[in-house]
C-alpha cells in the first residue's frame, strides 16, 4: 500500500476517535442525597405516641412570685396522672383524668371539675393548658384549634402559638429513637412556665 494511503488512513482513524471522544457525555459525580428531615420522618410515630412516663421540673413565674415544683407525669391512651409536688404545688397535688372526669387530690381532700384547667385554677390559683399539653410536650400542635408554627433550620418546631399561649422549644433529647422536647417555655399573658424534662420514657410500639 502506498505510504500516502497509509497516512490518510491513520489521519482518518485519529479524526474518528477524536470525534467519538468529543461526543461522549462526561460522567458527573452523583449528587448528594437530600438531607432527611428527621422531624417529618418521625411525625407519624409521634402522633401515635400516647403512652409515656415523664419526669421533670416546672418553673412558674407570675408578677407576684417565682417558684418551681417537681412533675411526675404518667400518660396512657384513656388516662393520665400528674403528680405535682413542691412549693407552687403547696405540697403534693395529684391530678387525674379519665373518660371526661377530672380530679385533684391533695392534703385538703379530693376535688372535681368539668375541666382540668378549671380544677387547677380553683385549687392552686393557676392553671396549665392540660388539654393541649399532651400534644405540645411531643412538639405537636393540638388538633382542636388554629395555630401558628415556626421551625428551625433543621425542621424542628421552634415557636408555637395556640389558644393564646406562646410555646418556645429550647432543647431536645432522644429517647427510644424519638427526638423529644427537653426544655420548653410557655407564656400566657403574665404567666410564664418553664418545663425541663429530666427523664423521658416513651412506650413505642414496634
Amino acid at each position: 500500500m502506498p505510504r500516502t494511503s497509509c497516512l490518510t488512513c491513520w489521519l482518518t482513524m485519529g479524526l474518528f476517535l477524536a470525534l467519538l471522544a468529543g461526543c461522549a457525555t462526561p460522567r458527573t459525580p452523583p449528587s448528594e442525597a437530600p438531607v432527611v428531615d428527621r422531624w417529618e420522618a418521625q411525625r407519624e410515630r409521634l402522633e401515635a405516641l400516647d403512652t409515656w412516663v415523664l419526669i421533670g421540673k416546672a418553673g412558674l413565674r407570675t408578677p407576684q412570685e417565682t417558684t418551681s415544683a417537681n412533675l411526675d407525669w404518667s400518660q396512657h391512651s384513656h388516662y393520665y396522672r400528674m403528680l405535682i409536688s413542691g412549693p407552687f404545688g403547696s405540697g403534693r397535688n395529684l391530678l387525674e383524668g379519665r373518660e371526661g372526669r377530672f380530679t385533684l387530690t391533695n392534703a385538703e381532700g379530693r376535688f372535681e371539675a368539668e375541666t382540668p384547667e378549671a380544677l387547677m385554677q380553683q385549687q392552686l390559683g393557676w392553671s396549665l393548658p392540660v388539654g393541649s399539653l399532651a400534644d405540645w410536650i411531643r412538639g405537636l400542635p393540638a388538633e382542636h384549634s388554629q395555630h401558628r408554627l415556626e421551625r428551625d433550620d433543621d425542621g424542628f418546631p421552634q415557636r408555637l402559638e395556640q389558644d393564646g399561649w406562646l410555646i418556645e422549644y429550647r432543647d431536645w433529647t432522644e429517647a427510644e429513637s424519638l427526638i423529644l422536647p427537653r426544655r420548653l417555655v410557655m407564656e400566657y399573658d403574665d404567666l410564664r412556665v418553664t418545663l425541663v424534662v429530666t427523664e423521658w420514657r416513651p412506650v413505642v410500639e414496634e
